[in-house]
């Protein structure tokens, strides 16, 4: 079985024979594989050890002192930890010479120790007090992966809106960037001139990037987990890549109903913990998933502390925190073809949306992120484009170039 020596230089590992050994063994087994000398030991299963100032303190912890005493009678089993506690400086299987915190005699406290590793637990609180959905918005999104996809494959879309002093996330639009669903994973085929576009909108609207959804398929419905390991890759690298704390992660799923075996579409909404975004950006995530992993579990390159066990393997559930939802209906409407689908939007598109509304002044007309997305390629993306989505914020008359250049648009179909 494998013990875990805990000692001022952090974790290690030493193999026994089973819990029939003595103390004095055990020793002897440090001395084998740690390099230090039996006399030079001093061992215990409480944790206080590593505080002790100077080797007289070592004296108050006996409970490991009898050299003929079984480990068995300590309760040590595989992965127990055994804090040491010794003088002197040693070389650590190889490496440099170490000393206790960098100089002979300072001693580092058990904090000191712990904050040398990760440390992965439950973040009880997220810095997004909660996230109101557009009702068409929300509702364009998931009645194309309901309809459309059937749940068969992945979506996903960034939101936009507003975040409040008080940590109030608002999404009032869905981007959906080019992108290629699979049952399990989704590859995100970005255009970088496409997100200009969409910035340039936000920007007028007086909005901003706040979150990233997407929709689990089916057959994933079916696992238990919440998010899977590629999911959380994803939504972890998405929420450090935009720097803001009260990112959003919201996820559609399918429900199905055991007693009267329908089915019902559900909203769900998450922060990345902190330690997770950390971890993503220290490059501690293993990012080559293979079939056999459990998608429940996400992979680590180094052992991090879970509890009081170094794993290589974390429930995702540590990564998430719940975020509350709310909804609200929205200025924006959400009737225009929506980009990067199946159907390329056309000309006629944008003539068949302009007569349906003939009768609403000409900014409700144009009151719709997507048709402004689809008139923003013909525009200048730095003044034209911020400018007439400024309109639409302020519902204000639209400088008649503009209406000009979209009715033109509108006719060539």
């Amino acid at each position: 079985m494998m013990l875990r020596i805990r000692s001022r230089d952090g974790l290690e590992r030493v193999s026994v024979q089973g819990s029939q050994i003595t103390i004095s063994q055990l020793k002897t087994l440090i001395q084998e594989q740690l390099q230090i000398p039996i006399h030079n030991q001093t061992l215990s299963t409480n944790r206080n050890l590593l505080l002790a100032k100077s080797p007289s303190d070592f004296l108050g912890f006996n409970d490991m002192t009898d050299p003929n005493l079984r480990i068995s009678s300590l309760n040590l089993t595989h992965g127990t930890i055994v804090y040491l506690a010794y003088e002197g400086e040693r070389t650590i299987r190889g490496g440099p010479v170490v000393t206790p915190a960098g100089s002979f005699g300072r001693k580092m406290t058990v904090e000191d120790l712990i904050a040398k590793q990760m440390r992965v637990t439950r973040q009880e609180k997220s810095h997004c007090d909660s996230v109101s959905f557009d009702r068409d918005c929300a509702n364009a999104f998931q009645c194309y992966v309901n309809e459309s996809l059937a749940f068969g494959v992945k979506r996903g879309g960034f939101m936009y809106g507003t975040v409040s002093e008080e940590g109030e996330v608002e999404v009032n639009f869905v981007y959906e960037p080019p992108q290629q669903g699979m049952e399990d994973n989704l590859i995100l085929m970005r255009d970088v001139e496409e997100e200009k576009r969409v910035d340039a909108i936000a920007l007028g609207l007086g909005m901003r990037k706040v979150g990233f959804i997407f929709n689990q398929t089916v057959m994933q419905g079916k696992k238990e987990y919440t998010l899977s390991n590629v999911e959380v890759l994803l939504a972890t690298q998405l929420h450090a890549e935009s720097e803001l704390k009260e990112w959003v992660t919201g996820v559609v799923k399918l429900e199905i109903n055991e007693d009267g075996g329908g089915a019902d579409v559900h909203f769900e909404a998450f922060q990345m913990s902190d330690m997770c975004v950390r971890l993503f950006k220290e490059g501690w995530f293993e990012t080559e998933i293979g079939s056999e992993d459990d998608p429940k579990l996400s992979k680590m390159k180094k052992e991090v502390v879970v509890g009081v066990k170094d794993l290589k393997e974390v429930d995702n559930d540590f990564f998430l925190v719940v975020v509350k939802i709310l909804d609200h209906q929205g200025s924006l409407s959400c009737t225009f073809p929506i980009e990067n689908r199946n159907i390329q939007t056309t000309m006629r598109a944008l003539k068949t949306h302009m007569d349906r509304a003939r009768s609403l002044p000409f900014v409700k007309r144009i009151s719709d992120f997507h048709l402004l997305l689809f008139v923003a390629q013909f525009l200048d993306v730095v003044s034209d484009v911020p400018a007439l989505a400024e309109c639409v914020r302020l519902q204000s008359h639209v400088p008649e170039g503009y209406e000009l250049l979209i009715d033109s648009m509108a006719n060539t179909s």
